[in-house]
């Protein structure tokens, strides 16, 4: 059962990345409020009474009213959230990249926390830890058939406080404590190397506050290692998006001064706007553009060099918005699979000092006007995942997928009559694929010499041929049901 959990992991990430959203944060509330409907208050008011008056037990009264708030909040499609206390504070350090922490990168195995990597520096990378390390222990907590979201809170604290780990290695047959102290941890959302002479690979895992200050210090390094650079592949696979302004930066460094990268449209007056390439639309506060230093170093070559850009079904919000800019300008060739289609923009303002609520405000466009939302960026060159293919395609789930998704708003829905059955063969194919070795199961690390896409992008960018999938297609907008 452990094992067909892992595949299924592996197939679920984009499903788990695309419920991310990209979102442009407001600090205050908006005063106006809609003219309130009293006969449907008065019936809140009366089933509230009634729930506590009449219950089998008592309730408490905060809690109704936030469960109430939720509900109404969540019914309007899946990315919309009302955020209490503990949310608001976890949503807030997801975007920031910062956490208290030990600092490590964590997935399920037979019940137990698997060690994926120490995130390096971090106090657990200082303490040993080891990637393949299993914790059967946090505490007195046993962690067997602990839920992982349960498994990181209770490895997560405050500053300068201690948790102890039970740990045990495998490959040493040993079980050991170990007792690490909890610090401010920095997530790294940019990866990048020189990947032979002449070719380079950057990857952005997430759309943080630091993202554009470490693609430009990411970018400097490899300038500098190889300042003749001949090509350029942007791997934002697996990207599930973050903050609208960081990916309005990104789409900027390639492409020329000023021109549309986004475009949102909604109910709102504010939210009819048009993201353009310049530093007003990216900058958060003052101070000098990272992207003008980046200029200088690399004499404006990134504006020119070749470029491909690498998506998949994972590849969401904002990493849509800056694949949707660079296809529309012919700026790099898309290769991959078909993006999540996460084209809206969510905005999050303060109820309160430590609660708020994200919502829905707009949809987002490209330059040329496509709408994104349930449909995604397609990419020129279809790339499979592997040299064998890509077999767990058909049961990626997609925001098309989601119960309430929000249609494009251009044109209807069209079902895919072959969806359920391609789900069906894929499924057959997942048993099979569970009862080989763990290590056979294991997908390649994205940017190791093994990573199939990734080479099959640097062939591109050489004029070489590329093994372009047999088997992916483009998929349209699928009907809701009712």
């Amino acid at each position: 059962m452990g094992q067909k959990l892992k595949i299924t992991g592996w197939i679920a990430v984009g499903a788990i990345a695309g419920a991310l959203t990209t979102v442009s944060l407001q600090t205050v509330a908006r005063g106006a409020l809609a003219p309130l409907p009293l006969e449907e208050l008065q019936q809140l008011a009366a089933v509230f009474g009634m729930v506590k008056s009449d219950y089998v037990e008592p309730v408490d009264e905060k809690k109704l009213i936030t469960d109430a708030i939720s509900g109404m909040v969540a019914s309007l499609d899946p990315h919309s959230q009302y955020f209490d206390k503990k949310s608001f504070k976890e949503f807030r350090e997801g975007t920031s990249g910062r956490f208290v922490g030990v600092g490590i990168e964590i997935t399920q195995e037979d019940g137990l926390v698997k060690v994926v990597s120490p995130i390096e520096g971090s106090p657990a990378f200082r303490a040993g830890l080891k990637p393949g390390d299993l914790i059967t222990k946090i505490d007195d907590t046993m962690v067997k058939g602990l839920p992982l979201n349960d498994a990181v809170k209770k490895m997560r604290g405050e500053p300068n406080t201690k948790v102890l780990l039970t740990i045990f290695r495998k490959d040493e047959s040993r079980t050991f404590p170990v007792t690490i102290t909890r610090e401010e941890i920095r997530t790294q959302s940019v990866r990048g190397k020189v990947m032979e002479p002449g070719y380079a690979w950057i990857r952005l895992s997430q759309f943080q506050e630091r993202t554009v200050d470490d693609f430009t210090r990411k970018m400097e390094e490899i300038y500098k290692q190889e300042p003749n650079l001949k090509g350029l592949v942007l791997d934002l696979r697996n990207d599930p998006g973050g903050l609208l302004d960081a990916a309005v930066a990104i789409s900027a460094a390639f492409l020329p001064e000023n021109v549309t990268v986004v475009s949102t449209n909604g109910q709102l007056a504010e939210s009819k706007f048009t993201y353009k390439a310049a530093p007003e639309f990216y900058q958060r506060r003052n101070g000098p553009d990272p992207l003008k230093r980046l200029a200088d170093v690399t004499k404006g070559a990134l504006k020119t060099v070749p470029l491909v850009v690498l998506v998949n079904e994972g590849s969401a919000s904002a990493s849509e918005i800056v694949a949707g800019a660079l296809q529309d300008y012919k700026r790099g060739t898309i290769m991959g699979s078909q993006t999540f289609g996460k084209g809206s923009v969510q905005t999050v303002r303060p109820l309160g000092p430590d609660t708020g609520l994200k919502l829905t405000t707009a949809r987002y466009y490209t330059p040329s006007g496509k709408s994104i939302q349930a449909k995604g960026i397609v990419p020129e060159v279809m790339v499979d995942d592997t040299e064998g293919g890509s077999p767990f395609a058909a049961l990626r789930t997609r925001e098309a997928d989601l119960e309430k998704h929000l249609s494009s708003g251009q044109g209807a829905e069209v079902k895919d009559p072959e969806r359920d059955k391609a789900r069906e063969e894929a499924m057959k194919k997942l048993e099979e694929e569970s009862k080989k070795p763990v290590a056979e199961r294991k997908p390649p690390e994205f940017g190791s010499d093994k990573d199939f896409p990734l080479l099959q992008a640097i062939n591109q960018l050489k004029g070489r041929p590329v093994m372009v999938s047999k088997t992916l297609i483009e998929r349209k907008e699928e009907k809701k049901e009712n």
